[in-house]
C-alpha cells in the first residue's frame, strides 16, 4: 500500500494537484507509510480513493459526508457508509435503508454496497480516508481532514447546484466550506442507532434531493442500490 502517487481519477487529480503538494499531505503520506509497516490499515491502498474514482468531479451531483471508514475486516472500500457485497450491513446503513424505504418505498436491500449511487454522481466522502484495524478514529488529525475539507471547497467552487446531505454535527460543521448561494444543503441527525430517532427518520432527504435535482434539470438519482 502506498499513496506516494495518489491513484485518483483525472479530474480530481487536476483540481487537487496543489493540495497533494502541501506540507500537510506530505506529512500524511509519511504517516501512512510508517503506519502500514506495523499495523493493518483499512481500506486497502488501491481503494483509498474509490469515492473519487467512481464519482469524477465533473459528475458530482450529491455529496454525503461521513466521518471515518469502517474499521472491521473487509468492511471499508473507500465509500462512506458503504460496505462490499457479502459484508453484513452496518447499523447506520440499515437505518439509512429504513428511511429510504419510508421515503421512496424502495425495498430494503440485502447488500450494503453503494457503488451504484457513486456511479450516478453521489460522492460518498469520509472526512478521514483510512483507519487502523479495530481502532475507530485512529487516523483522525493526521492530515486527511485538511485534504477532504479542500475537496468540499473544490466542489463548492467548481460545481453548481450540488445537494449536500449533512447528517450529524460532524458533517454539519462542514457547511462553512460550502457556498450556499449556489448549492443546496439538507441537514438531519446522524443515522446511527444513538441519534436516528432524533430526526433522521422522517427527514425525507432522498425524495427532497431528487426534487431539487429535477427542478434544476440535473436528473434524479435512482436510490435503489441493487
Amino acid at each position: 500500500m502506498t499513496i506516494a502517487e495518489p491513484d485518483i481519477e483525472e479530474s480530481w487529480k487536476l483540481a487537487l494537484q496543489e493540495e497533494f503538494e502541501t506540507e500537510s499531505f506530505q506529512n500524511l503520506k509519511n504517516f501512512l507509510q510508517q503506519e502500514i509497516k506495523t499495523q493493518t490499515v483499512y481500506p486497502p491502498g488501491r481503494l483509498i480513493f474509490s469515492a473519487f474514482n467512481l464519482t469524477p468531479l465533473t459528475a458530482v451531483r450529491v455529496v454525503i459526508l461521513g466521518q471515518d471508514p469502517y474499521h472491521g475486516r473487509g468492511q471499508a472500500h473507500g465509500l462512506a457508509f458503504s460496505v462490499p457485497d457479502g459484508i453484513a450491513i452496518p447499523p447506520s446503513l440499515q437505518n439509512i435503508y429504513k428511511e429510504l424505504h419510508e421515503d421512496l418505498g424502495i425495498p430494503i436491500p440485502n447488500t450494503g454496497n453503494l457503488e451504484k449511487w457513486a456511479k450516478q454522481g453521489v460522492l460518498l466522502l469520509n472526512a478521514t480516508l483510512t483507519v487502523r484495524a479495530s481502532q475507530a478514529g485512529s487516523h483522525q488529525k493526521q492530515g486527511w481532514e485538511p485534504f477532504t475539507d479542500q475537496v468540499i471547497r473544490t466542489i463548492s467552487e467548481l460545481r453548481a447546484g450540488v445537494v449536500f446531505l449533512l447528517w450529524g454535527k460532524f458533517a454539519q460543521d462542514k457547511e462553512v466550506l460550502i457556498d450556499t448561494s449556489k448549492h443546496f444543503v439538507l441537514k438531519a441527525p446522524h443515522p446511527s442507532p444513538f441519534s436516528v430517532h432524533k430526526g433522521f427518520y422522517g427527514c425525507r432527504h432522498f425524495s427532497k434531493t431528487n426534487e431539487i435535482l429535477r427542478n434544476n434539470g440535473m436528473g434524479e438519482i435512482d436510490w435503489n442500490p441493487v
